[in-house]
């Protein structure tokens, strides 16, 4: 794969990105945005904090995509956003991936996660396992176990992005199910991108603070971008700020399929018949799409799971999936870190999720209460630090209304305190009555919560599910994950 000057010069003049170039006429054999990954001949982008003194001593750059001219030798491109160079260039650096791919895209506050694995399980069934997957927990580009990896954020970085769909269709993947952020937006790690069906899932406040979204109007505006750039759009007709949402999507499109439970007003609706502790049951209820009308057994508890089904039948008969592929996908599938569960002999059952914001957390205690509600339900929970700054506050809200006992504990502190976060929870709950610790080893405070729940008790340990590491001082330190601490209590 190989980059021209000429290249660059088009595409950044077609996004109106392009402020000066230089008068050499190049080829560059590479691309990168890393001094670690430089080879022979790179095309460099500089962005995010860059120090020129990271070009110390690293040799193979050749040439330059900076918002600042820089006082180095090698010729440059002067642009007006760096990250939407990035992303054009990286496109064409990796022969436009995507032109080979029908390509889901899932947003909202809590549940993407959740929906993109019941549309990738469904469509891999589908298209003989030809589907690819980018999400939060892992980026699959194959069948292998080489193409399968955790991921870091939950939409990559544009060129980590277009890599791994090149990567994709070199593997004869014709299907990509993926999450899209808002920080995805706000970043421009998407720029350009479009896909071929975009599903809202809901919306609350997260992502707001210093680094991340100064308010929430701001962060509904770059949630609501995915209508932009979908030639389909799915909404929950039960989100909130829905006539928000509607009308951003009616901007653009003509035909919207919105969802719901059968009595709040959605275009496709459901019925829920059972929500137990390892599955739910409900039934799709006949339309004009044929394929998702029936009953379906989920393979998750907790019928809020159920909503996210609804979206994923929708998407997944737009890009051709037929009932059975359906009833199959939604029947067997598993998400790693996603409400797994763990009985304990004398000590009730303990649940690991990726909860991570007021509403997912809300859902998760609710379900729990309602499926033990002669047992008291223990929290483990922790708030990361130099992010979501607001989800301390819903933190601190939520267990209050539906907890028992808490321990608050570290859950990815970076450069903070996870004492000091800690008590920035503590400082919003308003329960009285609620019992609160502070156990700052994440694996002591599993073990205690578990050791204190007695018999008909529930274990909540939210935050991290199956993470290998825990982020401290800019370090992805090793952890075992969450599953793994209650499976050393359980054995």
């Amino acid at each position: 794969m190989q980059i021209t000057s000429e290249t660059i010069e088009q595409l950044l003049n077609e996004h109106d990105l392009l402020v000066s170039k230089p008068n050499s006429r190049m080829t560059f054999n590479f691309l990168h945005y890393d001094t670690r990954q430089v080879k022979d001949n790179t095309l460099f982008v500089i962005k995010g904090a860059f120090k020129i003194e990271y070009l110390n001593d690293v040799n193979g750059v050749t040439g330059l995509i900076t918002e600042k001219i820089l006082n180095l030798p090698q010729p440059q491109w002067l642009v007006t956003n760096v990250q939407k160079a990035l992303s054009i260039l990286s496109m064409a650096f990796f022969d436009y991936p995507q032109n080979q791919l029908w390509i889901g895209a899932f947003t909202g506050t809590k549940g993407k996660t959740t929906a993109a694995y019941m549309a990738y399980n469904i469509l891999k069934h589908a298209t003989n396992n030809h589907t690819a997957l980018f999400s939060t927990v892992d980026r699959i580009t194959g069948v292998t176990n080489a193409d399968k990896k955790k991921s870091d954020l939950t939409t990559p970085e544009s060129y980590e992005l277009f890599k791994d769909m090149r990567q994709a269709v070199d593997n004869g993947m014709t299907h990509l199910i993926m999450e899209v952020s808002s920080q995805a937006y706000l970043k421009q790690r998407v720029y350009g991108l479009r896909y071929q069906v975009g599903a809202f899932l809901n919306i609350s406040p997260d992502h707001i603070g210093p680094n991340e979204h100064p308010t929430f109007e701001d962060y509904l505006a770059h949630k609501m971008m995915l209508f932009d750039h979908s030639d389909e759009v799915i909404i929950n007709a039960e989100s909130d700020h829905l006539n928000d949402i509607l009308k951003h999507a009616k901007k653009t499109h003509d035909k919207i399929y919105t969802y719901s439970l059968f009595e709040n007003g959605g275009d496709y609706t459901y019925t829920s018949q059972e929500s137990a502790i390892h599955e739910s049951r409900f039934t799709v209820q006949e339309s004009d799409i044929i394929e998702i009308s029936g009953r379906y057994r989920l393979n998750l508890p907790g019928d809020f799971n159920e909503s996210n089904a609804m979206a994923a039948l929708i998407m997944t008969s737009l890009a051709g999936a037929n009932h059975q592929d359906m009833l199959y996908g939604l029947d067997e599938v598993f998400i790693p870190g996603r409400m797994l569960s763990l009985p304990i002999a004398g000590h009730g059952v303990a649940f690991v999720d990726y909860a991570h914001n007021y509403a997912s957390m809300r859902a998760l205690l609710s379900f729990a209460q309602n499926q033990y509600p002669e047992g008291q339900v223990l929290v483990v929970v922790g708030s990361p630090g130099n992010k979501g700054v607001s989800r301390r506050a819903d933190f601190g809200r939520v267990v209050s209304e539906l907890a028992d006992v808490v321990y608050l504990t570290a859950d990815d502190p970076q450069y903070e305190n996870p004492l000091d976060i800690a008590h920035q929870i503590a400082n919003y709950i308003e329960n009285d009555s609620l019992e609160v610790h502070f156990e700052m080893d994440r694996i002591q405070a599993i073990h205690d919560a578990i050791a204190q729940a007695g018999d008909k008790d529930i274990v909540i340990v939210a935050g991290k599910g199956e993470d290998p590491y825990q982020k401290i001082n800019g370090v992805d330190e090793p952890y075992i994950g969450d599953h793994a601490v209650v499976r050393q209590y359980h054995d």
